[in-house]
Order: structure tokens, then C-alpha cells, then sequence
């Protein structure tokens, strides 16, 4: 090993170099630099009774150890009519997975597994999908035809998802632009995945066939803002008919991501909208290192036939050499623990490159042993690791196993012997894309903003007719009757909140739970205040939805009940704020009940404004503060119990601070 060499120092540089800032200090002009293009694809489930293709229903989930079967397979590629493999089946075929589904016999028929033929689409579900389509401006296809997608991950039992294209070229207006769909698709969700370790991967089905839509854009998004505002958009238009599912899971975006220079990647199942700038600025300025390895690997070999005729060395290493490996093969496990050493050639300074946040190019061979060769972590070490002293003595062995020169990298790869071969040529396969810049592959986001290899991007051409399935046209009657009642769009909702004055940190709770139609009601027909109601919803109850467990019973209308009950009984609305976090959890309750609780009693504003000169002469007798505010608060103190839901406190503050008036008189009442 060179001793003048320090990986941690060359980590440093090459993050330098790579220009590399923090989401929080980067300017459009960075973005603008690398080349940032990003695209959405959103995933949602629809609110139905039955799934898209059989009669099962759904929304009812179990736990991962309550089932009733579970059926084993495995996926094995075949050659298209062109004779050639998909690469994302060849990649699962490496993986030798044994693919488990847990069953429940509540959610799920033959159908799931092929035994049936469909029945014919729900129709509930593909009327949602129209208003969406509509909702989003695309152009609705005379017929819809029904597809099958290739889904090779094990997700969906049958290896394939029927799906169908509804609308295309569409738009969506953001603040500053306009942002182009590509298309909005109906089709099958796929199943939960339970856990993924060595060659098992296990998943329940009770999400399968759960009817869902897909919205898909255009990559008009220049930075990671932008993409989560069109996310949040989306989710909000979606939810604006109000028959789509909420909640955890129901729905997810995938995000489309390049460089300039670079190629597509696609992040998979985001799961919170709020992930997404990070994940997103993380993974253009990953690509960009990327492409920075790539000129320097293609400067160290500018020949283009041995750049052809490059390849790694490899030798077969006694385990024991290595004490730490001990730990490292589980005590049950009865294969053998094989390791092998690796010479790397001209991959000097490139395992400690900088690809993510405390992620080196070495991750992106560890991350790919882990999926393809499914070895566990740890399943490597390398030459230019920062955080192990006995690393020199473990590629001095190394290097005296194999032929290697002062540019040249090592790795100590073990795992199962089986495995071995599979984690060879996964290693090679993946420092011969270095020479290429960026792999196509779908990657696997994480809470920290970073992501990991989760598989080869599927081709072009995963999508064949479904001949079970036929046509089904689609009638000018039924646009019309979807364009007379669609939902307001979302640009004019924010229009619409920002003309009441509502606060600007309501809006996210307001649009994502539907809450504009409810409010405008309430404000049109019981003439309040928009920002008093548009506060009501998105903080006092934001505030005790994060606190309280609710009823199932609550609705929002709820609220609406509430505030007709306060204005018939000529009570003031700041009561509401009280009684809010008592209908959320009693939502069955009536109003009188809940006010008794709370031991309201009507009185007269007289009563309350003629113990004020009392309390006044009270207070100066007692008090020691010094605080100009010190009378007033102390005095509010004492009537608030009384005045909650008899008066305005505003107004009654204002009375209060008039000291003179109320030392020389009484409010009849």
C-alpha cells in the first residue's frame, strides 16, 4: 500500500472537486452547472370497495405474521419475440431468490396468482381515474386497452401488472410554471414487501390488486424544490375529489433524475414528499461524480481495446488469515465462508471517491454484492477504507496472492461459496460501467437523503397486450358528465386561500386533507372570518390530530356542525377552539353534552364586564409586578373561564385595558 496515499484526504478532495454543497447552500446556478432534469411518476390508490381486476376487497390489512398460506416461486427469464433477455430478468435470475407470499383468504383469490382470468375492471375505480385525468387536463384515449407490464422483482405474484393508459399530454400549473404530463395510467398495486435477506425475499399480498393510478410527467423539473412542489401538487389534485385513499403507503412517488452528461435513474417508492429535495439533490451531484470517475478512468486508459480488454484479478484466499471474518458467518449457518482477494487495475483514488454524503464509489460494489449476489453487509472490505488500523496487513496478503501495480485497487470480498462466482462478476460488471458514467438502475431512498442500488432499470419494450382482457370504449357522454362536476383546480384553491389572508403554513394541512370545499361552506354560508376557519382546521386541529387518538367516527363536517351549533345558540366562536379536541375524540357526542363538560354556563356580557371594577381594585391590591401588561392579563385570567363562548375575548381585552371607564360605573344587564 502507498503510505503517501490517504483515502479520507482523497475523499475529501474528490467531493471538492465534484463541487459537491449542501442542499441547504445550493443556488439554481448548481443545479444549473451539473445539469439537473428530474421527472415524477405519482403513485395512488383509489377509494374503492373491490380491487381492479377481481372481487376481493380491499383496505383491510394484516399484520406479517397473521396469514393463512404461503406460496413459493421463482423467477426465471425468458427471450422475448426478437430473441433477447431483459436485463432487469437476468438480474433477478442471478439473484436465485425464493420469492414467498403470505396469504390471506379475505383479501386475496386464484386470481392473484394467474389461476383465474380477470374479471371484468371496476368500473367505480376507472370512473376516478377519468375525473383525475380530466382534473389534470390530459386528453382522454377513445378506448382503453388493457396491458401487461413486466414486473420481475416478485412484487406481484403473476410477474406481470395489467395496467391501462387513460389520458395523455397534460399539465399542471405550479407557482412559476407549467409543468407537462406524459400520461395517467390505471393499474394493479403491487405487495407490501416483509424483508429481503440472502436468497429470500418475503411479501404479503394484502396491498396487491388494490386499484391505482399513475401520473407521470414530463423531467420539466430544473431543481429539487420544483419536484416537490409538483409532487405536492399532484397529491393535492388527487385528493381534491375526495375518492382516493390517505394514509400511510397510499401513496408513493417515484422520482425520474439525470445530469447532464449522465443517464436516467429512478428512485423508487418515496414514501414521504418532504424526502424528496434531498434524495434528489443527493443523487444529480452522485451522478456527477460518476462522470467525474469516468474521465479519470478513461484519462489512466485512453486506448479504447484496453479499455475492451480491461479486467479484474481475482484469487482464492484461506478465510482464516482474516480473524475479523469469524464474526462474520452466523454460528447456524452451515456453508462455508469463502473469501476471495481482488486486484482492481487502475483504480487507484476511485473506492474512496466521493458519490454520496459519507458514501464512497466502494459502497456502489458493497450495495450491488448485497442485491445481485445477495451477501449480506459487511461483504467487502477495500484497500482505501478510512476506519480499520489492520487494513495494511490485510491487502499486504492480498498482494502477495495477486499480480498488481502502484494504480491498482484491492478488494476482500467473502460470503457464501455458492455465491462467489456471482459476486465476481457483479464486481467486474460494475467497474466496467465506471468507464461508461451512469448505470441505468432504480435505487432504493433512505431518511439521510442518500440511496442505494436496488436494481437494473426494466427495458423499453416490458409492456405486451393482455389478451384476457378486452377493450373498452369510452363515451363523450361520460366526459361530459365527469367535466360538470370536476373539483376546483389546485392553482385556483391557492388563489382562493391567499385572497381570504389564511396563513400560508395552513395550506399543506388544508389541501392535503381536502379541506377547501368544507371551507368555503362554512365561510359562504355561516358568513365567519376565513382566516379564524382557515386557523381552526390548520392549527388548533392540526395541533390535537398530533396529539389525541381519534375516533373512527370524525369527519371534518364535524366542524361544520360545530360552528352552526355556536352561531344558532349565539355563542362566540372562540369556543370552538375547546370543544375541537373533545369532538375528535367523542365525535358522537352532542354539543350541549361536550359544553357541559367543559362546565360552560351562558351568562350575560353585563355579567362579565361588571367584575371587572372589582377585580381591578383586587388587583391593586395584591400585585407586586412591575409589568405594564402585569393588570390586564391578571384580570382576563379570572373572567376567561366565564367569557369563553359569552363574548369576544378581543373585545373584551380592549374593555379591560380601559381602566378609567370601569372604575365609575356598571353595565346594566
Amino acid at each position: 500500500m502507498d503510505k503517501s496515499f490517504d483515502p479520507k484526504t482523497n475523499y475529501l478532495q474528490t467531493k471538492k472537486d465534484v463541487g459537491y454543497v449542501a442542499p441547504k447552500d445550493a443556488t439554481q446556478a448548481d443545479y444549473d452547472r451539473v445539469g439537473f432534469k428530474a421527472g415524477l411518476e405519482v403513485h395512488q390508490q383509489l377509494k374503492t370497495k373491490k380491487k381492479l381486476f377481481c372481487n376481493c376487497p380491499v383496505g383491510i390489512y394484516h399484520k406479517n405474521e397473521d396469514y393463512d398460506a404461503e406460496i413459493i416461486r421463482h423467477m426465471r427469464p425468458t427471450l422475448s419475440e426478437l430473441g433477447e433477455y431483459d436485463g432487469t430478468a437476468l438480474m433477478e435470475f442471478k439473484t436465485r431468490k425464493n420469492i414467498i407470499y403470505r396469504i390471506k383468504n379475505v383479501t386475496t383469490c386464484t386470481y392473484e396468482i394467474d389461476d383465474t382470468p380477470p374479471f371484468p375492471i371496476n368500473r367505480e375505480a376507472l370512473d376516478i381515474a377519468l375525473e383525475i385525468s380530466l382534473l389534470s387536463k390530459l386528453n382522454i384515449v377513445g378506448e382503453v386497452h388493457i396491458t401487461r407490464k413486466q414486473y420481475l422483482d416478485g412484487s406481484i405474484p403473476t410477474g406481470f401488472q395489467r395496467t391501462a393508459i387513460l389520458g395523455v399530454e397534460g399539465e399542471i400549473q405550479l407557482k412559476n410554471k407549467i409543468v407537462r404530463l406524459i400520461q395517467l395510467s390505471i393499474e394493479e398495486d403491487a405487495c407490501r414487501e416483509i424483508s429481503d435477506i440472502g436468497h429470500v425475499r418475503t411479501y404479503k399480498t394484502d396491498r396487491l390488486g388494490i386499484p391505482l393510478i399513475e401520473t407521470v410527467t414530463y423531467p420539466d423539473f430544473s431543481n429539487p424544490n420544483e419536484v416537490k412542489e409538483g409532487a405536492q401538487y399532484i397529491r393535492y389534485l388527487n385528493r381534491s375529489t375526495g375518492k382516493v385513499r390517505v394514509g400511510s403507503g397510499s401513496g408513493r412517488e417515484d422520482v425520474n433524475v439525470s445530469c447532464e452528461g449522465g443517464s436516467r435513474v429512478e428512485i423508487k417508492g418515496v414514501s414521504h414528499i418532504k424526502l424528496i429535495p434531498e434524495l434528489t439533490h443527493n443523487e444529480v451531484f452522485r451522478q456527477f461524480a460518476l462522470l467525474k470517475i469516468r474521465d479519470k478512468l478513461n484519462k489512466r486508459f485512453p486506448n479504447s481495446h484496453k479499455r475492451k480488454d480491461w479486467s479484474i484479478g481475482f484469487q482464492h484466499i484461506n478465510p482464516d488469515k482474516f480473524p475479523f471474518l469469524k464474526s462474520s458467518k452466523p454460528e447456524d449457518d452451515k456453508q462455508s465462508l469463502y473469501a476471495v482477494g481482488i486486484n482492481i487495475p487502475g483504480f487507484k483514488g476511485i473506492l474512496s471517491h466521493f458519490t454520496q454524503p459519507g458514501q464512497t464509489f466502494a459502497h456502489e460494489l458493497s450495495n450491488r454484492l448485497k442485491v445481485i449476489a445477495c451477501i449480506e453487509k459487511p461483504n467487502m472490505r477495500h484497500s482505501e477504507q478510512f476506519e480499520f488500523a489492520e487494513n495494511k496487513d490485510v491487502f499486504q496478503i492480498i498482494n502477495a496472492a495477486i499480480p498488481s501495480g502502484k494504480n491498482d485497487a484491492q478488494l476482500l470480498i467473502w460470503g457464501p461459496e455458492e455465491d462467489i462466482p456471482t459476486a465476481i462478476e457483479t464486481i467486474e460488471e460494475r467497474c466496467r460501467m465506471a468507464f461508461e458514467g451512469v448505470p441505468n438502475e432504480s435505487r432504493k431512498s433512505f431518511m439521510d437523503g442518500t440511496t442505494i442500488f436496488e436494481r437494473v432499470l426494466p427495458g423499453a419494450d416490458r409492456m405486451y397486450p393482455d389478451t384476457d382482457s378486452p377493450p373498452i370504449p369510452i363515451e363523450d357522454k361520460n366526459i361530459q358528465k365527469f367535466n360538470a362536476d370536476l373539483p376546483m383546480e389546485i392553482h385556483k384553491r391557492y388563489a382562493e386561500l391567499k385572497k381570504w389572508k389564511i396563513p400560508e403554513d395552513t395550506y399543506n394541512y388544508i389541501l392535503r386533507n381536502n379541506i377547501c370545499p368544507l371551507l368555503e361552506k362554512i365561510i359562504e354560508d355561516l358568513s365567519m372570518d376565513p382566516i379564524f376557519v382557515g386557523t381552526l382546521f390548520g392549527h388548533t386541529l392540526k395541533h390535537h390530530e398530533g396529539k389525541i387518538k381519534p375516533s373512527p367516527d370524525f369527519e371534518y363536517e364535524r366542524i361544520y356542525g360545530l360552528l352552526h351549533f355556536l352561531k344558532k345558540n349565539n355563542l362566540d366562536f372562540e369556543i370552538s377552539k375547546s370543544v375541537i379536541p373533545l369532538i375528535y375524540r367523542y365525535p358522537n357526542k352532542d354539543f350541549d353534552s361536550i359544553l357541559k363538560i367543559l362546565k360552560f354556563k351562558k351568562t350575560s356580557r353585563p355579567n362579565i364586564l361588571n367584575k371587572v371594577p372589582d377585580l381591578n381594585k383586587k388587583f391593586n391590591q395584591i400585585h407586586v409586578s412591575k409589568n405594564a401588561h402585569a393588570r390586564v392579563d391578571w384580570i382576563m385570567g379570572k373572567l376567561r373561564p366565564k367569557a369563553l363562548g359569552n363574548m369576544d375575548l378581543k373585545t373584551l381585552r380592549e374593555i379591560v385595558e380601559n381602566e378609567e371607564f370601569f372604575s365609575h360605573q356598571k353595565i346594566q344587564a
